[in-house]
């Protein structure tokens, strides 16, 4: 499958790209190529893995010639580039559209010029009925992904998709503040005790990329099922596995957050495929004949809910704490304790 391929991942100094690395760098990739706008990281990865396979392409999504210049020779395109943080985006929403939307159409013109031969897009619960700028911007990515599947000739570049929930501790993500928080014996801050998340690996979030690239096909998006906790039994959890004793405060819930995310909403799943492990939500291929929307309907979608935080599988406290097992740096301090 990989046999003397060049893989392209973008943003790919950041978590996902790390997991990336780790997972294809000892297959027969001929050569990987990370691209992202931060030398700091892109040198600290040179270093750390030492390895001739990895060529490292500074640039931004945004620059249409950067883009251009790595994707060169590509065969396949990991997306993960991107602005994640709720909060960023809340503040500078245009940030947000300018690296999440019109840099990922950068990506995806520059791949269908270079004969790509298929790219995988990165996507977000967050995006499903989105409420905050993150999720708009990342919304709009999917659409732009299914439309760029429509308009490219047969046999060319294939664009497809994943979406998942949060991925425990990559960057930004709660766990590692709340780790911070009880080694510094102050009060672990959540924002409401009955919010729920979906709770994945980092090595789940590369294992469903990997089956979007083998099984996808042009539009598709695919939504790996995830066991979901309260925010509440995370940071006791976490408390338990540090034997700590540290107060829980709690702060309320902040702007642009939900109380439970949905990975695929109610319209998706009147057409999603259950792959057992997966949903494979097929793109819409239909034309601008509204006559046929108009005239045909579907009483489906009254009978089916969305897939969400609070209606997967539910974690208490110990499946919580067997899963943040599953991080190395937690398993190693905890284990370093006992």
């Amino acid at each position: 499958m990989f046999n003397n391929k060049t893989l392209l991942i973008t943003g790919g100094t950041g978590s996902f790209g790390n997991a990336a690395l780790k997972r294809f760098l000892h297959t027969d990739l001929k050569e990987i190529r990370i691209f992202s706008r931060d030398e700091k990281k892109q040198d600290d990865m040179r270093k750390k893995y030492n390895n001739p396979k990895i060529k490292f392409y500074i640039g931004d999504v945004r620059d249409k010639e950067s883009v251009d210049s790595v994707m060169k020779g590509v065969d396949y395109v990991f997306h993960a580039a991107a602005l994640k943080q709720v909060p960023t985006c809340e503040f500078f929403p245009i940030q947000a559209v300018k690296t999440n939307i019109l840099g990922s159409n950068n990506v995806m013109e520059s791949a269908i010029r270079n004969n790509v031969k298929k790219v995988i897009i990165l996507s977000t619960d967050k995006a499903v009925y989105p409420i905050n700028a993150m999720g708009m911007s990342k919304a709009m990515m999917e659409l732009v992904m299914v439309a760029k599947a429509r308009e490219v000739a047969e046999n060319g570049t294939v664009f497809c998709g994943t979406r998942y929930g949060n991925v425990m501790a990559s960057r930004g993500s709660v766990i590692p503040l709340f780790v911070e928080q009880i080694k510094k014996g102050i009060p672990i801050t959540i924002t409401d005790p009955n919010m729920t998340r979906f709770m994945m690996t980092l090595e789940d979030a590369v294992d469903l990329v990997l089956f979007a690239f083998e099984h996808g096909k042009q539009g598709d998006r695919f939504i790996q099922k995830a066991p979901a906790s309260t925010i509440a039994d995370l940071a006791k959890a976490l408390k338990e596995l540090y034997n700590a004793d540290n107060e829980i405060k709690i702060i309320g819930t902040r702007h642009g957050e939900k109380l439970f995310e949905s990975l695929v909403n109610r319209e998706e799943m009147v057409k999603a495929e259950d792959l057992g492990d997966y949903y494979r939500i097929p793109a819409d291929h239909r034309d601008l004949n509204y006559n046929v929307y108009f005239e045909e309907g579907d009483d489906k979608i009254s009978r089916v809910e969305e897939y969400t935080s609070h209606n997967t599988t539910r974690l208490d406290v110990e499946g919580t704490k067997r899963l943040l097992l599953k991080l190395d740096f937690i398993r190693e301090e905890v284990m370093s304790k006992e």
